[in-house]
């Protein structure tokens, strides 16, 4: 049942993604009424699917790389949420939530073959594990989002630009404010989903799981991670260093994603 119910939410997240482009682009008030309940309502309707799924399966995570994606893509459209709520801004739904649409829509055609091997992916704590990183994935596309539109937004009003084609973007207080909040929760996401995954690791694999190229990858993301907070907080980080670090650190974690090809621990077999 939970496929018809994941089916639903990728049409609404479909017909949202098509009217927030004249919601945002147009300034048009009439259709981000519209959008925004077309995003309530597949967000629900994805929520439903996502403890169907696991019910279900009887399991307290995804395991599947279908219900990984969704669940990812659940994360990014929680995100923009939020973000509406606290700042009253739907411009980031111009790329949220296309791309939240396109990651569910392959899951919403049908379940997968593929699916963690180790018995341990039943454990609650492999479950905070997974879960944290996928919110700390989905935390620093928005802050990238955030970084770029910041220096777009800086350099017209440098240039003493007509708002034109950048009409659409938030003040630059509200991006920065988006930059950071989403940078340091991703950050302390990212750091509890390492620090519960290396705790069971060594439990079930000794030292070998540090050797894992997906390990290695992650702990150099939260690295570099660190070092985008350290100068954030003793420099000032914006403008066109924060959008250099924060791609840097974009490009590592889909380096980190696609590590699963050659990973021990994370890949996805065949059953």
């Amino acid at each position: 049942m939970y496929l018809l119910w994941l089916r639903v939410a990728a049409v609404l997240y479909g017909l949202a993604s098509v009217s927030v482009l004249p919601a945002v682009f147009g300034d048009r008030p009439r259709w981000q009424r519209i959008c925004l309940p077309l995003t309530i309502g597949g967000w629900f309707f994805h929520f439903v699917a996502f403890v169907e799924m696991l019910a279900a399966a009887h399991r307290l995570m995804p395991v599947g790389m279908h219900q990984v994606q969704s669940t990812l893509s659940l994360l990014i459209v929680t995100a923009f949420l939020l973000i509406w709520l606290r700042y009253r801004t739907i411009s980031f739904g111009v790329f949220a939530l296309p791309l939240a649409f396109l990651i569910i829509l392959v899951p919403a055609i049908g379940p997968d073959r593929y699916t963690f091997s180790s018995s341990q992916v039943r454990s609650g704590w492999i479950a905070i594990h997974v879960t944290l990183l996928l919110a700390a994935y989905a935390a620093l596309i928005f802050s990238l989002l955030a970084s770029l539109f910041y220096l777009a937004q800086e350099r017209r009003l440098k240039n003493r630009q007509s708002p034109g084609f950048l009409e659409w973007l938030p003040p630059l207080d509200t991006m920065d404010q988006i930059a950071k909040t989403t940078l340091i929760f991703g950050f302390h996401c990212m750091t509890g989903g390492l620090l519960i995954g290396s705790l069971i690791a060594q439990e079930h694999m000794g030292a070998a799981y540090f050797l894992d190229p997906k390990v290695v990858l992650s702990f150099v993301m939260w690295v570099l991670y660190l070092v985008i907070l350290f100068v954030r907080r003793s420099t000032g980080l914006r403008g066109k260093r924060a959008v250099y670090l924060s791609s840097a650190v974009f490009l590592l974690m889909l380096c980190v994603l696609a590590a699963n090809l050659f990973s021990s621990v994370h890949r996805f077999p065949t059953q």
